[in-house]
């Protein structure tokens, strides 16, 4: 077993095909597959299911890549370290949902830079189960999710927290008489939002249950449908007043259990972790 074995293995449970994984690794298809069948004569394990159509993992394949994708990532640190100057640089992908993006995510690079201007810090907007889960199988250094999370992998540093609002336009007369109307629409990110499945609890709470999804993937796109009247969403009150307070915009307060949301920072525990993500995680600890 090697790294490169590895890195075959990785390539297959992604694409799901042989094929492309000889693609993306620069190598022929009947390599890929020695190398595979290597891997599992050494593992005494399958790893793949293989059909006409598509592979897939076995649950043996699923236990088997968390280990894969540990040691390669352990490997690349190790790199980074070793080739290492006075200076902190290297790459950093940071994940946040979209509200964040916007409104947070210009500071954080700014303040950052001023200190590490040699890290190259990229921002990725997502839901947060995406974001989490892209922690988890180290396609992200970190993320700014809603909090608590759930899980033993994963250590979190509290960031902040914010009050939610109901946000309709200028002619909404209150939330009683929004929560009459027959052609309610909510405008919302896809599943897996949490404003979006905040403002579902407090509907269903109301006895809300008919109501139109208007789904859009970003944050002004959001605005403009809610001031033209189309419907109403639910946001950081901090995010409406400070970035778009001079539009048509009506706030409507909301139940304190429902209303306050906390953000924190999350990472892989237990692991390596370059210089650029340690000084990454140290400003916002020493920060909180």
């Amino acid at each position: 077993m090697n790294l490169n074995d590895l890195k075959i293995f990785e390539a297959v449970a992604v694409h799901g095909s042989f094929t492309k994984a000889a693609e993306v690794m620069f190598t022929v298809q009947s390599n890929v597959t020695a190398r595979i069948k290597t891997l599992e004569e050494e593992l005494e394990a399958q790893l793949f299911t293989r059909t006409s159509r598509k592979v897939s993992l076995t649950t043996s394949g699923h236990a088997f890549i968390q280990y894969a994708r540990k040691i390669t990532h352990i490997i690349d640190e190790a790199k980074k370290e070793i080739k290492k100057s006075d200076q902190i640089g290297g790459n950093l992908c940071i994940g946040c949902i979209e509200t964040t993006l916007v409104f947070k995510a210009p500071g954080i690079l700014s303040d950052f830079m001023k200190v590490y201007p040699h890290v190259a810090l990229e921002f990725k907007s997502d839901t947060r189960d995406k974001l989490i889960d892209d922690v988890l199988n180290y396609k992200l250094d970190a993320a700014f999710v809603s909090s608590p999370i759930h899980s033993s992998q994963l250590e979190q540093i509290h960031i902040k927290q914010d009050e939610l609002v109901i946000v309709t336009s200028l002619e909404e007369k209150s939330i009683n008489h929004l929560l009459k109307k027959d052609n309610l629409s909510i405008v919302v990110f896809e599943q897996g939002c949490v404003y979006r499945s905040r403002l579902e609890t407090m509907l269903n709470s109301r006895g809300v249950i008919q109501y139109k999804s208007m789904v859009l993937n970003s944050i002004e796109g959001i605005i403009n449908f809610v001031e033209a009247g189309l419907g109403v969403t639910i946001l950081p009150l901090e995010l409406v007043e400070q970035y778009y307070g001079g539009r048509k915009l009506k706030t409507f307060k909301l139940s304190k259990e429902i209303s306050m949301i906390s953000t924190s920072l999350i990472y892989l525990k237990n692991i390596p972790k370059s210089q650029a993500l340690e000084s990454f995680i140290h400003m916002y600890a020493t920060e909180n």
